[in-house]
């Protein structure tokens, strides 16, 4: 945002400055104008209004004092030995004579024009110098124009794109979970428009995610009231029905009640970017712990991150119960570090593989791969849970070909101290 308001600061100016220069161009070329006329003016007095050498003193001094008026300037015309003939205006030096045989000469007073003539006699016109109160007055007025528009525009600029700042800021807020994020409204213009449509469409976002949580614990408590009385009248029965056939049932009202915490805890990862919860954890521990369950040992080194010990180990058994499911056999479980940034952990299993086209796909929610759905393996959201918590924790979780078959299963997390 601060590349915003300098964009529109900086091109403020350069417009400013564009038409300094602009103006400073034309009047360059209206001078010069001026300076070809009193040329043409001069060279047409010469040719026909300037009377010979050897006419009398009075007659050169009236046709030098014509073209004087006539062009506004100093006039001087000297002989052929450097012998003033006649001159009105300012008193022009004759030692400009010698500076150039004809042309322009520069010189205090004003710029002056050297013609020489024919008879051997030369005449000296010398423009005067833009009066202070036209060149250096305009330079004055723009150099002050500029200053004006930097000064005045910076402020006006600025306002505005702190405005956006604070808006911008809203967005990421809304962005990263805080639902009550809202942005202060500013005068009546299209940003303060744009910031209470920020605010209308985020108090919408909290109350759809309101009642879509309310929703979810509603469903949940209904879902939970007769798989309790399942449960309940299961053990009433007692040897009533067929010991497989009650294990069975047991085994899918499990099945509903994980389902059901599954679904809950990811509509909460949903509507939270972070975790509620941190502290350091450590991860081998914790793996370890885990991988107890299946007998499985845990390789690695010794590494700490900071996070939700609940949702960390939520997704190490979802990795390790997805292995013991699909895989068959004690996975292979390290832990370890990448420099001292970031902490990883691997769970590789010893199944038949995952094609590269369902690497991201399992990942998705409720998505089986096919021919697990037939039988009857997971809901989908195990995998989903790993990779939303540990984006969640700052990291991210992906799945790899494992080297001789299989396939791994790696989580990447950000590293404490």
């Amino acid at each position: 945002m601060r590349r915003l308001y300098l964009q529109i600061y900086l091109t403020i100016i350069a417009i400013t400055i564009i038409v300094f220069v602009s103006v400073g161009v034309l009047w360059r070329v209206a001078m010069a104008s001026r300076f070809d006329h009193a040329i043409e003016a001069a060279s047409d007095f010469v040719d026909d209004g300037l009377p010979p050498a050897s006419a009398p003193y009075s007659d050169l001094r009236r046709a030098i004092e014509r073209l004087h008026e006539t062009l506004a300037a100093d006039v001087a015309l000297y002989s052929d030995d450097g012998m003033l003939l006649a001159s009105a205006g300012r008193p022009i030096p004759r030692a400009r004579l010698a500076r150039a045989a004809r042309g322009w000469l520069p010189g205090p007073g004003g710029p002056s024009w050297l013609m020489r003539l024919p008879d051997g006699r030369s005449l000296v016109i010398r423009l005067p110098r833009a009066p202070l109160g036209r060149g250096a007055w305009l330079a004055t007025v723009l150099i002050a124009l500029a200053v004006a528009v930097a000064l005045g525009a910076y402020p006006v600029v600025r306002r505005l794109t702190r405005r956006l700042e604070r808006l911008k800021s809203g967005v990421e807020q809304l962005g990263q979970g805080d639902l009550a994020a809202r942005v202060q409204i500013e005068g009546k213009d299209e940003v303060a428009a744009l910031a209470e449509s920020f605010n209308r469409s985020a108090a919408r976002i909290e109350e759809l995610i309101r009642s879509h949580k309310m929703l979810l614990a509603n469903c949940s408590h209904e879902l939970r009231t007769p798989l309790t009385r399942i449960n309940m009248a299961l053990a009433l029965v007692g040897d009533g029905i067929d010991p497989a056939r009650r294990e069975q049932l047991k085994s899918d009202i499990g099945e509903l009640d994980q389902l059901i915490d599954e679904i809950l805890l990811a509509s909460r990862l949903d509507a939270v970017r972070a975790p509620e919860r941190s502290e350091d954890v450590e991860l081998l521990g914790l793996a370890a712990e885990e991988a107890a369950r299946y007998d499985v040992a845990v390789e690695g080194e010794s590494v700490t991150a900071r996070g939700d010990p609940s949702l960390l180990r939520r997704m190490i058994r979802n990795l390790l119960e997805n292995a013991h499911r699909y895989a068959g056999g004690g996975p292979d479980v390290r832990v370890g570090r990448t420099g001292d940034r970031n902490a990883w952990i691997e769970v590789r299993d010893h199944g038949p593989g995952i094609s590269d086209g369902e690497r991201e796909k399992i990942f998705e929610p409720f998505y089986r791969l096919p021919g697990t759905a037939e039988n009857g393996r997971g809901s989908g959201l195990g995998l989903a849970l790993v990779r939303q918590i540990a984006r969640n924790h700052g990291g991210d979780a992906v799945c790899l070909a494992a080297a001789g078959g299989g396939s791994c299963f790696r989580v990447v997390l950000p590293a404490a101290g």
